[in-house]
This record gives C-alpha cells, structure tokens and sequence, in this order.
C-alpha cells in the first residue's frame, strides 16, 4: 500500500491558490532556517505550508511563484532543491507528501503493514439482516462494517435504502460488536445525518464527481473512502480527492491509494480528515 503522510495545515489558513512549487529542506536544516524561508515566501504576498517528515521539512508554495524569482531563495540556508509541481492535484500529491501515512479509525489501523477488511451488505434492508451481518463479518476478521443506508439506483422506482432507520441499525451493530462503521453518502441531507451515526464516510463511483457533495464531506472532519468513478481516470480520481482536502479546514489529512498486486489501477483512494 503506498501512501502519503500527515499534511499539517496552517489552522488559520484556508487554501484557496495552487501549489505550484515545493521547496525540500536539508535533513540539518533548522528550525530557524525553516522559518526564515516561510517568512521569504510570505513576503511576497504567496502562502507557505510546511509538511514535516522524520527526517526533512517540504514547504509548499501557493500562489504565483514568479514572485520568487528576484529571491534567490534557492541559496538560502537549510534549502537542499526546489521542485516545480505541474499535475493539477497537489495536496494529495506524493512530491508534497513523500512519506508513508497510517490513519487510524476507532480501533482500525489503515496503511503500511496492515490489511483491513470491511464487509457487510450492500442495503440495509432490515435490523436483523444488519445485526446477523455484523457478527458474521466480525467473526470472519473483518473490523469495520459496511452497510447501504443511501443507495443510488438506476431507476427512480428501485429501493432507495432505509435512511436513518438504517443508520440506527448501524449504530446499534457498532455498540453490539465494536466493528467500526462506514456508510455511502449520495447528498448534503445525507452527510448530515449519517456523520452522527458512523465512523466513516464513503463517496460512490457515481458521486466521484459530485463536487458539491465532495467539499461539503471534505468539511465534515470524517474520514472517507472515495471510490474510483466509472471509466474516470487516475488524474480525474485525484482532483477529486483534491476537492475534499482543500476544504478540511483547521484539520490534519492522510491520503492513502490502495490496489490490488495486479497491474489495474487502484479503485479506492482513503482519506481521513482527522480534527486536532
């Protein structure tokens, strides 16, 4: 599983520009070197956000990078390079995000050396369908329980899920079993009920690029498994994870594609956006 690390965000900054440009500090750079850089940037009028990892601090440019270009800033003490950003996604991008991240929900790990089966039924369709679900699941290993409160049909006439009966049910399997709980979200009525029952979101291939329905989960401080859309490309699938995080406000994120051994592209991309 490959994955991006922890982007902490500046709590009193909201992004609304483009990262075009990192600048990747020395192992020995200093925190006060660090500072002088972010306060360079900031100078002119650009924003800085630090990513620090173990061993090196990137900071990521916003905003129009020619204003730079008289700073020498490449010389500047503690800079090892500075490299230019050119896909359309960037806070989810690896070049900002080098390292390996874990998410953790409830009593789940999620990322290096883990595997995490959810499992359950695809509609709720009543409360012992659920519960007898959610302790098969728990029995065969699985830590998370999934089950369909919303469900987007073809047809307007086919069932449409039980709603918050259903995530009732869901909580009651929770308190029941300890299973952690996830639940597909088709509209803002949606999201605002099931973030009181269920301990994290999943947006659907259909609603991939429902951008709207994407800032709004992006807000929510859950996690959320997106889901890869209907013929969308891996670029598409990452502005759309790009949505969510550039409107978590106040919150640090974790951004991990997960695929399966085959030389398919990975179908399901987690991000958590865990409040401080």
């Amino acid at each position: 599983m490959n994955g991006i690390p922890i982007y902490e965000q500046n709590t009193n900054l909201r992004i609304w520009g483009i990262t075009n440009m990192i600048i990747i500090m020395k192992p020995n750079a200093s925190e006060e070197a660090i500072k002088k850089v972010k306060h360079l940037i900031e100078s002119k009028g650009l924003q800085a956000h630090l990513s620090k990892g173990d061993e090196v601090t990137i900071v990521g440019v916003v905003g129009d990078k020619t204003r730079l270009h008289d700073s020498n800033i490449e010389i500047s003490e503690g800079v090892d390079k500075i490299v230019n950003v050119t896909e359309s996604y960037k806070l989810v991008n690896k070049k900002f995000h080098p390292e390996d991240s874990v998410i953790t929900v409830g009593n789940t790990t999620i990322g290096p050396g883990t595997f995490t089966v959810m499992a359950g039924p695809c509609a709720i369709e009543n409360h012992d369908q659920l519960l007898k679900s959610a302790y098969a699941v728990k029995a065969a290993g699985a830590t998370f329980l999934r089950g369909g409160a919303y469900k987007p049909r073809t047809s307007p006439y086919s069932f449409q899920g039980l709603e918050e009966e259903g995530l009732k049910y869901m909580k009651e399997a929770h308190e029941a079993t300890g299973l952690n709980t996830i639940c597909e979200v088709t509209s803002l009525r949606a999201l605002e009920t099931a973030v009181k029952y269920v301990d994290m979101l999943q947006i659907g291939a259909r609603n991939m690029q429902n951008f709207e329905l994407l800032k709004e989960v992006g807000k929510s401080g859950v996690p959320v498994m997106l889901k890869r859309g209907l013929s969308a490309t891996i670029d598409e699938w990452l502005n759309a994870a790009e949505y969510i995080i550039s409107e978590a406000i106040q919150t640090s994120f974790s951004v991990n594609a997960a695929s399966a051994p085959t030389k398919q592209p990975p179908e399901i991309l987690w991000i958590s956006a865990l409040s401080r």
